[in-house]
């Protein structure tokens, strides 16, 4: 874990505001540091706008469509494997197994997980983070966070999403040049399947893509479906969370 990462770990972990019990969420500010999360925006959007949008781009316009079918089912596949974990932190045994059977069928006969097998088979997929698994435990989810390059979280989908990453398979195999190899092409295979997407944000870019974020985290987390007018935007609430 680089020195970074560690500081932003801590910061989140031990910050005021991390306190397990909190005012709820229907009185408290959601966005409290929307000044600071705004210049972060504008920073990851420079970004998007210039590197990670044109990448995605030419990906999309090089890689065939099942190949790029192929990467992805490859993705979400390696991310069974903390589903499975997670499935068992928050007493989920039968998601567990479901998890823990994709994981297993789709890494052997789907070819590493590049053809999904499993879901014919009748292994349905049952998704879940650390995230999840701290709101199970009681945690509330604190304020909405802008992360630098990781873009928008909740104070407790960002410890989640760190604790999933240095838990994840391309961390424990120890391979660095793989690990940031995979991470990469994540990044790019999921701004790639949100380009049909682009067009439907509208007015306040901030505010549009932080209630998205919000309102699909809460579905996730609550594994039920929440009203909104962002589902053309989003995906479906079932699959791996989001960058």
């Amino acid at each position: 874990m680089t020195l970074s990462r560690l500081c932003l770990l801590a910061l989140l972990v031990f910050s005021p505001s991390s306190g397990w019990a909190v005012e709820p969420e229907k009185t408290r500010n959601i966005d409290p540091w929307e000044p600071l999360n705004r210049k972060i925006f504008a920073f990851n959007d420079t970004l998007d706008r210039w590197i990670v949008r044109p990448t995605a781009v030419g990906y999309r316009y090089v890689t065939p469509d099942f190949a790029e079918q192929g990467i992805s089912n490859f993705i979400v596949n390696i991310y069974e494997f903390n589903s499975f974990f997670n499935s068992l932190l928050q007493g989920e045994f039968r998601g567990a197994t479901q998890a823990g059977g994709r994981f297993l069928v789709n890494s052997t006969l789907g070819l590493l997980g590049f053809f999904d097998v499993a879901t014919p088979m009748g292994i349905t997929p049952f998704r879940a983070d650390f995230g999840q698994t701290l709101a199970v435990w009681g945690m509330e989810s604190g304020p909405y966070v802008m992360l630098p390059l990781f873009g928008p979280k909740t104070l407790r989908s960002s410890i989640g999403y760190f604790a999933d990453t240095y838990t994840s398979i391309p961390y424990i195999l120890n391979e660095n040049t793989w690990a940031w190899g995979f991470w990469t092409v994540e990044l790019i295979d999921y701004r790639a399947s949100l380009l049909d997407s682009d067009d439907l944000i509208t007015g306040d870019r901030y505010i549009f893509l932080r209630d998205a974020y919000l309102q699909r985290r809460e579905a996730f987390v609550k594994r039920g479906a929440v009203d909104d007018s962002f589902s053309d935007f989003e995906k479906d609430s079932e699959d791996w969370e989001e960058f």
